[in-house]
């Protein structure tokens, strides 16, 4: 178990240090702002629908490790996906990051992120592209804060 959670941490850093998508889409059809005051992340995620597939999927910001190779794993894997299939891998996502669930099937890359339910303050760090990813999607201008969060996650406990 030491080696998988060792290689966890060298993708994590990997794409926290060489962050994919990271770059504004110009002729996007959606975008959010998302923001984790407990921490201090801060991004915007661009998508470009095609149909009833995201076709371009790219975020700008700043975070902490676990932030950033979130929303860089979320734009890899999302690419090519439909909107119904993006809403399913956040809620499947979200049920490991917060311990729901601890097998992390059917999430390729995200799985590394298996070990984040065992911080509760990682949490929001790990979820925050997501929820700016579902903010996206339904067409909310509001900026998306992690901190209205809290009383999901509560409620779930």
């Amino acid at each position: 178990m030491a080696d998988l959670s060792g290689l966890y941490q060298e993708v994590i850093l990997d794409h926290s240090k060489r962050p994919r998508n990271f770059r504004v889409i110009d002729d996007a059809t959606a975008r959010a702002e998302g923001y984790n005051p407990l921490c201090g992340d801060r991004l915007t995620l661009y998508v470009r629908m095609d149909g009833d597939k995201i076709g371009d999927i790219a975020f700008k910001g700043s975070g902490c490790a676990i932030s950033t190779a979130s929303a860089s794993i979320l734009t890899e894997t999302l690419k090519g996906k439909t909107r119904g299939e993006a809403e399913v891998l956040f809620q499947t996502f979200h049920d490991l990051v917060t311990g729901k669930n601890h097998s992390g099937n059917n999430l390729g890359k995200l799985a590394v992120f298996s070990g984040v339910s065992e911080f509760p303050a990682r949490v929001k760090c790990a979820t925050l592209s997501w929820h700016t990813l579902k903010s996206a999607l339904t067409g909310e201008a509001e900026q998306v804060s992690t901190e209205a969060d809290d009383a999901d996650d509560q409620a779930a406990r």
